[in-house]
């Protein structure tokens, strides 16, 4: 198969020779090396390796004016190319003496120099202060309205170490005053910490967006947890300072939550223009129900009830009534839990489900930051592909389109890398795909499950130990798959973005949250 054509990077030819010293050891290096070529024994040809590195363009890389050995030494070829946030890489393989790749013998190599720790600080911190894609994604406005919103809240919080100690001294906590300021600066450390969770936890604000649900009750169930260990205050109340740090921090990432899922929330019941008054009484509502819990949990502290008893009660009917209220929510959009339960209903049955039936299955317990998903949408290439022959083996299956859709036994996981020249519903094809290979070797798996299950559990049943470590043994049967994957999703694709229009879902390939890695 004919090697792979990839675009060359404008900065990797900057990165050859940027000094005379640099030239100097380069012509030094190679004296060298023709010197010890010619007092070889075989003398009067070169070795196989650098012969057969130079008929496939490969030159030997420099670094900080040195031939890297192992590019002269070794078979290497080129397998792709990547860039990831403006950073390019480039993955190469070695062969062994037969001409075959090296299992494990990926690599990956920099194109650029690497970044400054300064370079590196400023990305972190950007990461916390400013959302992605700044600042082509916000308006002129944005940078004065938080700078004065910086500076209102640092004024506020010097203002509430004054405010804090004033009030406990006014109610007579004690009248040594050190007592006093001790309680103060506990209190404040408390809240301080509370603030540090909300700030931190809010890097996670694109999840908001498309893990809506899932976080929604992962912010609830984080409110009953710090509820919890505010109570156990009152059983070592020594520990106050660290359990009411620790339960205020929960509390308040829980906040964050409940804050930015609301108006996603409150716009999808909203028909027309009118997301400000659905928002408006929804606050309505949810604040008379608070004021008739607390008139409630009133009454009933008076009869002195037992506290664990009735944390207890009242912690179930929260979890409960918070799921099922997480449940009865309908959004248009497919998000990544959403286009699952489509897709997979569309396989199955050649029928995409209703707007309330496709929200009735999405899982809400698979959360966010759950490692267990085994579909990745445009991941890097080093996650997804290990063994250089399969990738090169598929390639030309995906030659017209604009992702390439492969599975890595080892993870269990399919993966859809995505080219540079992936627009929106590329993206959206791509998902699609990924379902449509794991629907496969499932289907596979399955069968071939139950013929072990007739032929018994003998050892040396082919059947039976040919997927007893992974699922797919050999590269036939992945490329069998991805080949009958291919033909399927180039017939059902625009079917069942026919069926879910039909059905009023709108399809979106931000909520599916696809990776920055793109293949070039």
């Amino acid at each position: 198969m004919a090697p792979i054509q990839f675009k060359k990077s404008p900065t990797s030819a900057a990165q050859t020779l940027t000094s005379s010293q640099d030239t100097r050891l380069l012509v030094r290096e190679t004296i060298r090396i023709s010197a010890n070529l010619a007092s070889a024994p075989s003398s009067s040809s070169a070795p196989p390796s650098l012969i057969a590195a130079e008929s496939r363009g490969l030159r030997p890389e420099v670094k900080f004016g040195l031939v890297e050995e192992e590019f002269i030494d070794s078979s290497l070829r080129v397998i792709c190319c990547e860039e990831i946030d403006g950073r390019r890489w480039k993955y190469v393989a070695e062969k062994d003496g037969s001409g075959q790749f090296k299992r494990g013998s990926i690599r990956a190599l920099s194109l650029q120099t690497p970044q400054t720790p300064v370079d590196e600080l400023m990305s972190f911190i950007r990461s916390y202060v400013v959302p992605e894609g700044f600042p082509d994604n916000v308006d002129s406005s944005y940078v004065p309205y938080m700078k004065w919103r910086a500076l209102k809240h640092f004024f506020g919080g010097a203002m509430g170490v004054f405010t804090t100690q004033t009030l406990l001294n006014s109610v007579g906590v004690s009248r040594n005053r050190a007592t006093s300021g001790a309680v103060a600066i506990n209190w404040i450390l408390k809240d301080g910490a509370g603030r540090i969770g909300k700030m931190l936890f809010a890097r996670q604000g694109k999840k908001f967006d498309y893990d809506l649900k899932q976080l929604r009750f992962a912010g609830d169930l984080l409110m009953e947890l710090g509820a919890g260990v505010e109570l156990a205050t009152a059983a070592v109340p020594h520990l106050f300072l660290p359990l009411a740090c620790a339960a205020n921090v929960a509390k308040n990432v829980a906040a964050v939550t409940s804050t930015s899922t609301r108006t996603p929330i409150y716009k999808a019941f909203a028909k027309g223009e009118n997301i400000g008054d659905v928002t408006a009484k929804g606050e309505c509502v949810g604040n008379i129900a608070d004021l008739l819990g607390t008139g409630l949990s009133i009454m009933i502290s008076q009869r002195n009830p037992s506290l664990i008893t009735t944390f207890t009660l009242l912690s179930c009917g929260y979890v409960l009534s918070s799921y099922q209220e997480v449940k009865s929510i309908v959004f248009h959009t497919l998000n990544r839990a959403r286009f699952t339960v489509a897709v997979e209903s569309f396989l199955k049955t050649g029928h995409v489900p209703s707007l309330q039936e496709g929200n009735l299955k999405e899982n809400i317990l698979c959360f966010p930051w759950s490692k267990d998903r085994p579909i990745v949408l445009g991941p890097k290439f080093k996650d997804a592909c290990q063994d250089p022959g399969s990738f090169l083996a598929i390639e030309p299956l995906f030659e017209k389109e604009r992702y390439i859709v492969t599975y890595n036994p080892s993870k269990g996981n399919v993966y859809a890398l995505l080219k540079d020249q992936a627009k929106s519903d590329d993206i959206l094809k791509a998902a699609f795909h990924a379902h449509v290979l794991l629907h496969f070797i499932r289907s596979s798996n399955e069968y071939q499950s139950s013929l072990r299950k007739q032929r018994g559990s003998d050892s040396s049943d082919f059947i039976g130990s040919l997927s007893s470590y992974h699922p797919l043994s050999t590269t036939i049967d992945l490329e069998a798959h991805i080949a009958e994957s291919c033909k399927m999703v180039s017939t059902s694709y625009g079917l069942f973005k026919r069926k879910a229009a039909e059905q009023g879902w709108m399809m979106s390939e931000s909520l599916l949250n696809p990776g920055r890695a793109r293949l070039y």
